[in-house]
C-alpha cells in the first residue's frame, strides 16, 4: 500500500444525498476495521480486535491458500472471529492484476473455495504501473474491466482500496472515482494523515469520495496508517501513538454523524497498530 503525497481540501459540511434518494445511514461511531497482512497467531489477532472494537478484518490470503499451509490458521481465525462477531474479508491485490486479470480471478476462486470469507477486499493500485503515465486511458480502462470481472466472478461483495485523488481523473469523459463506485460494493480510502479533522486531515482528503459515495449509495470507509513512513511523517500515526490515534479517530466519528456514506475507519495495519507506543 503506497502513500501518495497530495494535499486535501477542508471538509465544509456533510456529504449530501441527492434529492429523492433514500438516506444511507452513517456507520455508528466507533465502527472499525483493520488490515491483517501477517500470519500473526489467530487468538492474538482476535483478542486485539475485540479490545479495540474492530468489527471487520481484511485478512491477506494468497492464491495458493489451498496448498501453502495457511488454511489451519485461517480456519482458527474464522472460528474465533465468529465467536466475537468479527467479519472476515479476504485481502489480496497486486498492481499487475490491472492487466493480468487471470491471476486476480484465480485468487478470487481460491478465496471462494475456502468458504471462510464474507467478502473480497482488493488492493490493486494501478497507478504504480508504468502504463499509468505512458498509457493512462488504456490502463484505467483495464483496471475498471478487472473490477467488472471480480464483481461478476462470485457472489462475494467486492470492496476496493483507493487513493483519495481518483476523482481528479477521467476515463474518456467519465470520472474515474464514479466508475469505480459503480463496480464495487464499497471503498476504503487511503486517507493517510495524522489528524482526523481540519486542514489536510483524514476527513479533508476524503471529502470528494464521501460526496460521491453518498450520491452512489455506496459505503466509503476512511483509512488510518500506523506504520512508519520515512517519506511522509504527517501521513501516519506512528510517532503520535495510540492515544492520539484514538482521539483523532473519535473526532472523525463525531464529524461524520450526518455523512450518509461514511462506513467507519480501517486501520493499517494489525502489526504496526499493535506496536504503537501509548
Amino acid at each position: 500500500m503506497v502513500v501518495v503525497l497530495l494535499l486535501g481540501v477542508a471538509l465544509v459540511g456533510p456529504a449530501a444525498m441527492p434529492a429523492g434518494s433514500a438516506p444511507l445511514p452513517p456507520a455508528a461511531p466507533g465502527t472499525r476495521a483493520m488490515w491483517l497482512w501477517s500470519e500473526a497467531p489467530a487468538a492474538e489477532v482476535i483478542e486485539f480486535a475485540g479490545a479495540r472494537g474492530v468489527q471487520e478484518i481484511f485478512v491477506h490470503v494468497g492464491t495458493q491458500v489451498a496448498t501453502d499451509g495457511s488454511l489451519p490458521r485461517l480456519r482458527e481465525l474464522k472460528q474465533l472471529a465468529d465467536a466475537r462477531k468479527v467479519r472476515l474479508t479476504a485481502l489480496g491485490g497486486d498492481p499487475a492484476w490491472t492487466t493480468d486479470h487471470g491471476s486476480a480471478l484465480a485468487w478470487q476462486r481460491a478465496v471462494v473455495r475456502t468458504g471462510l470469507f464474507a467478502g473480497l477486499h482488493v488492493d490493486v493500485e494501478p497507478y504504480l504501473l508504468p502504463g499509468w503515465t505512458s498509457a493512462y486511458q488504456q490502463t484505467a480502462k483495464q483496471f475498471l474491466a478487472l473490477l467488472d470481472k471480480l464483481r461478476t466472478g462470485s457472489a462475494l461483495p467486492v470492496e476496493a482500496d483507493v487513493p483519495f485523488w481518483y476523482g481528479q481523473y477521467k476515463v474518456g469523459t467519465l470520472n474515474l472515482a464514479n466508475e469505480v463506485l459503480k463496480r464495487v460494493s464499497a471503498v476504503t480510502i487511503m486517507s493517510y494523515r495524522d489528524t482526523g479533522v481540519g486542514t489536510n486531515s483524514m476527513l479533508a482528503v476524503s471529502k470528494d469520495w464521501l460526496v460521491r459515495g453518498s450520491a452512489a449509495g455506496k459505503r466509503v470507509r476512511l483509512g488510518a496508517e500506523t506504520g512508519p513512513l520515512s517519506d511522509c511523517g504527517y501521513c501516519t500515526f506512528a510517532e503520535e501513538g495510540a492515544t492520539h490515534l484514538g482521539n483523532e479517530l473519535a473526532e472523525v466519528d463525531a464529524a461524520t454523524r450526518t455523512t450518509y456514506s461514511f462506513g467507519g475507519i480501517a486501520v493499517h495495519h494489525y502489526d504496526s497498530w499493535r506496536d504503537l507506543p501509548a
